[in-house]
């Protein structure tokens, strides 16, 4: 992940950036919690334990927030409801995105690249989505120009104008999809045209990082459906890192298209950009609980603990890697 450019001293106009550290406090203390649960095959067990850590420390925050998107809606679940308060009450009103263990299966079983997401922005910034409604994604990386694919052109359109942008024969283009029964089609689709395909079992957002950051993964293109909660925690990020992303929604039954449009979403087929999906100031944070590509999880030693977190802000494009150790 290249950084564009250096942080300044002040910044009145924006989220604060002493937040940033607050949001690492935030996901280290749920990733933890997390890791307890590693390789034990209780997926309820590890969530709910992400879950209440993350909003015991997220209420010790000096914000006005409100979760956004979070575990559901407030009938569903006991905390990060959409619509419940956190923070401390003081401080800026800001709207929280969270998922406090995306790939809870990948935890259960102790394998890679299951991590801990929170995403902060001025209030109004993130796009309101429910818990249940899934989202068509296509994302790539920002050095292409504007328009080179587009979410709905078929998978072969679009892997061959990337190829095409990029330089390259379709043999040389590398495609991440998640590994879906939905997907079976998208995925023989691709590899008809020669393209290589990395299938992941979850972990969406941290599939849409890796197909912006080209360079360092060998990823070109993110392409399927997925969570869209899990978009809009993935749109926030490359706010922060650079890319381009198109979503939209699928809303695919009448209570789908009713709650979404109490949330605010008047056009069912409208296509989102990365600016429409997370604007304004947006700070970002995730923490490993389980090694992977994208972040080392938490090592459980016998007197500390470490944690490894990638912590973002869209404002100054900064990007920071944090080893911390926490006594037990």
């Amino acid at each position: 992940m290249r950084l564009s450019k250096v942080e300044g001293d002040r910044n009145p106009a924006h989220l604060h950036r002493s937040l940033t550290l607050e949001l690492v406090r935030v996901t280290e203390r749920a990733a933890i919690a997390a890791a307890e649960w590693r390789g034990k095959g209780d997926e309820k067990a590890a969530d709910d334990a992400a879950v209440h850590a993350m909003k015991a420390e997220l209420d010790r925050v000096a914000i006005s927030g409100r979760v956004v998107i979070g575990e559901g809606e407030e009938h569903e679940c006991d905390a990060l409801f959409i619509g419940q308060p956190v923070g401390a009450g003081e401080g800026p009103e800001v709207d929280i995105a969270v998922d406090p263990l995306e790939g809870v299966t990948l935890c259960a079983k102790n394998q890679p690249d299951s991590i801990v997401v929170l995403a902060m922005a001025e209030r109004g910034g993130l796009l309101n989505v429910a818990r249940n409604v899934y989202m068509h994604k296509i994302a790539i990386g920002a050095e292409y120009p504007p328009g080179t694919v587009h979410i709905d052109w078929s998978a072969t359109e679009n892997v061959r104008a990337l190829a095409s942008a990029k330089g390259v024969p379709l043999s040389e283009v590398t495609a991440i999809v998640l590994d879906r029964p939905r997907h079976a089609g998208l995925i023989e689709e691709l590899r008809t045209t020669g393209v290589a395909v990395k299938l992941i079992s979850d972990g969406d957002i941290a599939g849409v990082i890796h197909a912006v950051n080209t360079e360092d993964t060998g990823i070109d293109i993110y392409l399927g459906s997925g969570g869209a909660p899990e978009g809009v925690l993935a749109a926030a990020a490359l706010r922060c890192i650079g890319g381009q992303m198109q979503g939209k929604l699928i809303l695919d039954s009448p209570a789908k298209r009713e709650r979404a449009h109490a949330m605010g979403i008047t056009d069912p087929n409208r296509i989102y950009d990365v600016t429409e999906l997370a604007a304004g100031d947006v700070l970002v944070a995730a923490t490993g609980v389980t090694d992977g590509t994208l972040l080392e999880g938490v090592r459980l030693r016998r007197d500390s603990v470490e944690t490894n977190t990638l912590v973002m802000r869209s404002w100054s494009q900064t990007v920071r890697w944090i080893k911390a150790q926490h006594a037990r």
